[in-house]
């Protein structure tokens, strides 16, 4: 690929030369409590911290709706902009989106920089993505989020001279129209780019999927404990952090259950209240690994301010990801530090199993529900083996569950769990359901 376009425009929303000093803006509206809105702006000063700033002042507004100027009103905005004087904030950030609009007029009136969560996320997800697929799924956002909030700036008033027959003494092009040319032509280079790349996932995914092994996908909040179980359950090396957004690129391990059966296990990015939608959108390529899973094992940070809210925002991009339809197992973490809030977890959610990603507590019998959930997805075959294949024998064995074998004259019959894929393979040997 060719170097990111976004890097001449700045590779990030929030700079990270220096701590900068942020004001946190919260809006409750009309369905909202105050106490959501605050628990939300604490969740945004994590992010803020996450993206390497210190928020150094907070403020919040009731309104029935957004202001179309400043989406806060004239006198809040105005208060707004002595606050930030007094704390000397370098940048302010508004938990709810900003149309471009507001985001210029904020800026002007404030004197500093305003963004929203969206680029806060961005940001922290810049910060994160190793993998070249990860970096360009990024980078396409960045660039989407940027490109309705260019504006003209002091150069924009000199123009380029157009050269070439026909464009004589035209005016020329504004710095303006050329940076967006270039970022539209980088976004469609980025847009191929990620296809071919999608195409090599899927390559990949059809090699797994002739495998024969289930397909388990682990998605929750982030920093919910994903890949702390990921390591416990397979040792897998991944990096786990107490920030937000630690893992942003899939990884996939195989990982044999009680009954020794082995599945294929993949841990994916977090997910966080109002994701936003580009970012969701450019990662739908590798979020698709969630929608082609036999069985989603959701995590839950019991030890979260408000567990039932993070359940349901991971659901929502479940649902904006086509992958609700695929069963899932709710696992509630942290039992070795919020006992008593795994307990009411559990209770409120019938199925649920309690662990600890961290000290292996509750392991076991996660592992006994995943392969109890999973046999309920697979057909048990019958099959004729002969005695002189023993590949055949040991291929079942690997890719399946036996449940019984009976050795008949010049073939030993075998009942066996098996997927569709190992099934089809198998088809020569299969005598019937």
């Amino acid at each position: 690929m060719s170097t990111p376009y976004s890097e001449a425009l700045g590779a990030t929303l929030i700079e990270r030369s220096i701590r900068e000093r942020i004001v946190l803006v919260g809006v409750t509206f009309p369905g909202t409590s105050d106490e959501q809105t605050e628990a939300s702006l604490d969740e945004l000063a994590a992010l803020v911290d996450t993206a390497g700033a210190d928020e150094v002042g907070r403020m919040v507004q009731r309104r029935d709706h957004p202001d179309h100027t400043w989406f806060v009103g004239k006198g809040k905005a105005e208060e707004l902009r002595q606050l930030c004087l007094a704390v000397d904030a370098d940048t302010v950030v508004f938990d709810n989106e900003l149309s471009p609009a507001q985001q210029y007029n904020l800026e002007k009136l404030l004197g500093r920089t305003a963004i929203d969560r969206t680029a806060v996320i961005l940001d922290i997800f810049g910060q994160n993505a190793h993998t070249l697929e990860g970096k360009a799924q990024v980078e396409l956002a960045l660039l989407r989020y940027r490109l309705p909030r260019l504006r003209r700036g002091i150069t924009a008033n000199l123009s380029q001279q157009r050269g070439g027959v026909g464009m004589r003494f035209g005016r020329g092009e504004t710095k303006l129209e050329v940076d967006r040319r270039r970022i539209r032509r980088r976004i469609a280079r980025l847009e191929r780019d990620l296809r071919e790349l999608d195409e090599t996932r899927r390559l990949q995914r059809r090699r797994r999927s002739r495998s024969g092994l289930a397909s388990v996908t682990i998605v929750g909040y982030t920093n919910a404990g994903k890949s702390t179980l990921l390591n416990t359950l397979t040792d897998a090396g991944v990096l786990t952090e107490d920030r937000l957004f630690a893992t942003l690129d899939p990884t996939t391990r195989r990982l044999a259950l009680p009954g020794g059966e082995p599945v294929l296990l993949t841990d994916t990015v977090g997910f966080v209240r109002r994701l936003p939608h580009g970012l969701v959108e450019a990662f739908k390529s590798t979020l698709e690994v969630a929608t082609m899973a036999d069985h989603l094992v959701h995590v839950v940070d019991a030890s979260a301010a408000d567990p039932e809210g993070q359940i349901a925002a991971v659901r929502e991009v479940l649902a904006e990801i086509d992958a609700e339809r695929v069963p899932e197992l709710l696992v509630i973490n942290k039992a070795d530090i919020a006992p008593d809030a795994v307990k009411l977890l559990v209770e409120d959610h019938a199925g649920a199993v309690a662990i600890s990603a961290e000290t292996g507590e509750g392991i076991d019998d996660f592992l006994t529900a995943l392969s109890a959930r999973l046999r309920t997805v697979t057909a048990v075959i019958e099959l004729a083996v002969p005695y002189g294949r023993g590949d055949v024998l040991a291929s079942i064995h690997r890719e399946g569950e036996v449940v019984s074998t009976v050795e008949e004259p010049g073939a030993l019959r075998v009942r066996a769990r098996l997927s569709d894929a190992s099934a089809g393979r198998l088809a020569e040997f299969v005598t019937g359901p």
